[in-house]
């Protein structure tokens, strides 16, 4: 984000100064302690859910209508611990994003303080997740090699709203599925505490990055627009296809190939995760940043 860094905090105008001051505002007045709010020391109940059903990526196929209850319980156990997972290794990637971008600026400005503010709620979120993962009695998912290295480079090179924009597509996406969970007494309390805690907080960040998105493309040209567009859809393809690692099916005692193979077909799922991201959609759309080449990857993560 070295770009970004060459424009001082005092820069940014009265309206993004007024923006970080009201979220650090909201941030003293609700915020979670994870490690006293979760309640950690209840066994597992195993006659629970870990996610709602109807966004398990089997949900809706023939191999989902042939499996017990206790089979259905443990793959989404292990898809929530998979997508909490997913969420710490974006959230390190989304750190080391602001921290560069905010990078000798002004800390006594507002922006400054709410940055810091956003990365510690983060490292708190991804202890939760760790926590949680493995009170779910999973392994600790990774994504792919391939998705491991684009992050790398991503955190690297990213910039401007490139960066914030595809940190809101992350947090958007995850904020859809757990509001679902968080009220779905069939998932197990403790994760629908979580899930609570993690919706409450990143609505906070959210507002923060589309504020971001926006005033970067305010001075941003049309081909930093264009390729930048399309460095979002990539960003956003690479974390929505890594959310449920293919590990989950063999875990829960699945047949890996076979349950790959539907959950790959699943209509259903395809279906839900379009209709979650039709606000995201429409917000990426109003900035300019679903060019031709950019559908391509939203289509083909089933985005859109």
């Amino acid at each position: 984000m070295a770009s970004s860094t060459a424009h001082p905090e005092t820069h940014d105008g009265p309206h993004a100064r007024d923006v970080a001051r009201r979220l650090l505002d909201s941030s003293a007045t609700l915020s979670y302690d994870p490690a006293t709010e979760v309640d950690w020391e209840t066994p597992l109940d195993k006659d629970f859910h870990g996610a709602s059903p109807e966004w398990s990526t089997l949900y809706g196929t023939a191999y989902w209508r042939e499996m017990t209850d206790a089979q259905r319980k443990e793959l989404t156990r292990q898809e929530a611990a998979s997508v909490a997972s997913t969420g710490i290794w974006f959230e390190m990637i989304l750190q080391q994003l602001v921290l560069r971008d905010i990078y000798a600026k002004d800390p006594t400005q507002p922006g400054f303080q709410w940055a810091l503010t956003e990365i510690a709620d983060e490292c708190r979120h991804s202890i939760m997740f760790a926590r949680g993962a493995r009170k779910l009695g999973a392994p600790a998912y990774r994504p792919h090699r391939i998705a491991v290295e684009l992050g790398r480079a991503f955190k690297t090179i990213a910039f401007g709203e490139a960066a914030y924009a595809a940190i809101l597509v992350a947090e958007e996406v995850l904020d859809v599925m757990q509001r679902d969970w968080m009220r779905d007494e069939r998932v197990v309390p403790f994760v629908r505490t979580i899930n609570n805690i993690h919706v409450v907080e990143e609505s906070r960040h959210m507002k923060f990055a589309r504020e971001e998105t926006r005033r970067r493309l305010a001075r941003a040209g049309r081909l930093r627009r264009e390729i930048h567009a399309v460095v979002i859809a990539i960003a956003s393809y690479v974390i929505v296809t890594s959310m449920v690692n293919e590990d989950v099916y063999e875990n829960a005692g699945l047949d890996r190939k076979r349950a790959v193979r539907e959950a790959r077909a699943n209509e259903h799922h395809k279906s839900l995760m379009r209709s979650s991201c039709a606000g995201l959609m429409e917000f990426l759309a109003s900035a300019g940043l679903l060019t031709r080449p950019a559908l391509a990857f939203y289509k083909r993560a089933h985005l859109i």
